[in-house]
């Protein structure tokens, strides 16, 4: 197996018994960057100055990795691959890639994503697609598709993406990787450029679990620099990473497994369950009522955020600056307008006229409003399903990866990619997605762990007992 083919622990292993080195590590990894990204197109931006000097090796887990292209790294181009960023190069960095530096991980680059993270497909980037490395003629997933292609690609060991409604789990489920949505709060958001800031989150991309529990380890903590930060304890991830689930009760949400669902990807689920049952786990049908409301609710206040969040690229203060060539109406007018006009792409515009729209008077209480209260119901469901369970188990997605194209001119056929992720997003719960089989098309299938708040041991217990006891996630894509 090659360098770049590793898992970051087989990596650690290596450097301690002394018989492979970061340097070869990094220089493997960018050798195929360079030879292969052309075809997969999973970086926004690379650092031709990755392989650093021995010095600078030097840290405890010299590690390549991937940036989503959402989080800011000073001095270096963050541009949530959109034109209206183009030129920026932020003053500082977030608070997780402080950390990473601080452990001695080596920056590959910012990784492609859809456009502000709008998006289910990574086809909305300013920068051109990223395509499946399990298949090019097929998407990668959004708005991580960067951050799992790369990883799935080799082009990275490690990746971090953002998850506001599914962006890191729907990715690692359609490229065979793992991918974690920690519970809201329990990573740092400062320096994350928002989407929607009460159901972003930043999160590990690996290629196995074990990995992520390691990484998870690195960025998570409480952050004074951001006010939603949890001020609890992190434990070592690590020491979860136990093949037992004996005694563990799993719930299955009847809401989940209806009509939909492609068949392959329902039979794999099924399998993982028996699988896990098998070694000891028992499980219970349970109700999650409001999840068929979930999707439009995640869309009145996923769009109002965004709205709102998006108002600050105006063209004054940093990114592109635009003026009409004949004056329209005042200059400070003509300036925004032909910016945001210029700057955004359709899906951008199109969710920043939604959540005006549910934001404006006479509409604010028939949409937002009523949204938040759905949103607190679905909260609720979790809730009391936690009463009767230690986690909860679906599929990813309801289907494997689509076609490019397939779904760029359906909105909400797009949208409705991510149906079984939302509900996490707007409960604020942590999931984990891991690969759990394969299509007859040859497209990687994933399987969702949902876990109680702050309760991500449990989803590492589980998924490293039902990982270790196949191998899905040794799989890797030959283009």
């Amino acid at each position: 197996m090659k360098l770049n083919e590793l898992t970051a622990h087989e990596i650690l292993d290596g450097l301690q018994a002394k018989t492979i080195t970061a340097q070869a590590v990094t220089a493997c990894v960018k050798e195929v960057i360079q030879a292969q990204d052309k075809k997969i197109h999973a970086y926004a931006h690379t650092d031709d100055a990755a392989i650093a000097p021995d010095a600078a090796m030097a840290g405890k887990y010299p590690i390549p990795i991937a940036i989503k292209d959402n989080i800011c790294i000073k001095d270096y181009p963050t541009t949530c691959s959109s034109h209206i960023l183009k030129g920026f190069r932020p003053p500082y960095d977030a608070t997780v890639v402080r950390k990473l530096r601080e452990a001695g991980l080596i920056f590959l680059g910012h990784a492609n994503m859809d456009e502000f993270a709008f998006g289910s497909s990574t086809e909305s980037s300013c920068y051109g697609v990223t395509k499946n490395p399990w298949n090019l003629a097929c998407v990668p997933g959004g708005s991580s598709g960067g951050s799992a292609a790369a990883v799935a690609g080799n082009e990275a060991i490690w990746a971090l993406g953002s998850d506001t409604g599914g962006s890191i789990r729907q990715p690692a489920s359609f490229c065979g990787v793992v991918g974690l949505k920690p519970t809201y709060g329990r990573v740092s958001r400062y320096g994350l450029i928002a989407f929607a800031s009460s159901l972003d989150q930043i999160g590990p991309i690996t290629k196995d679990v074990t990995d992520c529990a390691i990484l998870l380890n690195l960025i998570a903590g409480h952050d004074e620099l951001d006010s939603t930060s949890a001020n609890v304890p992190v434990p070592d991830f690590t020491q979860s990473l136990k093949k037992d689930v004996k005694d563990l009760k799993i719930g299955i949400p009847k809401e989940y497994f209806i009509e939909g669902v492609d068949a392959e990807v329902k039979q794999s689920v099924l399998e993982a369950i028996n699988n896990l049952k098998a070694q000891g786990a028992s499980f219970v049908e349970i109700s999650l009522p409001h999840t068929e409301y979930a999707v439009a609710t995640y869309y009145i206040l996923a769009t109002a955020e965004a709205s709102s969040n998006l108002a600050r690229f105006d063209g004054v203060q940093y990114g592109l600056r635009c003026q009409p060539e004949q004056q329209r109406r005042t200059p400070i007018i003509d300036l925004y307008e032909e910016t945001r006009h210029q700057g955004f792409g359709a899906e951008a515009k199109r969710r920043i006229m939604l959540g005006t729209y549910s934001l404006s008077s006479g509409y604010y209480d028939a949409y937002y409003l009523k949204a938040q209260k759905v949103r607190t119901l679905i909260k609720q469901d979790f809730d009391e399903a936690f009463k009767a369970c230690d986690a909860i188990i679906t599929p990813t997605a309801p289907t494997t990866a689509f076609k490019l194209g397939e779904k760029t001119s359906d909105p909400l056929s797009m949208y409705l990619s991510d149906i079984y992720t939302i509900s996490v997003n707007l409960a604020g719960i942590p999931a984990l997605s891991l690969p759990c089989g394969f299509a007859k098309n040859g497209l990687p299938i994933g399987l969702q762990i949902m876990g109680k708040p702050f309760d991500e041991e449990m989803l590492f217990r589980i998924g490293y007992t039902y990982e270790q006891s196949t191998d899905w996630h040794k799989r890797r894509a030959v283009l």
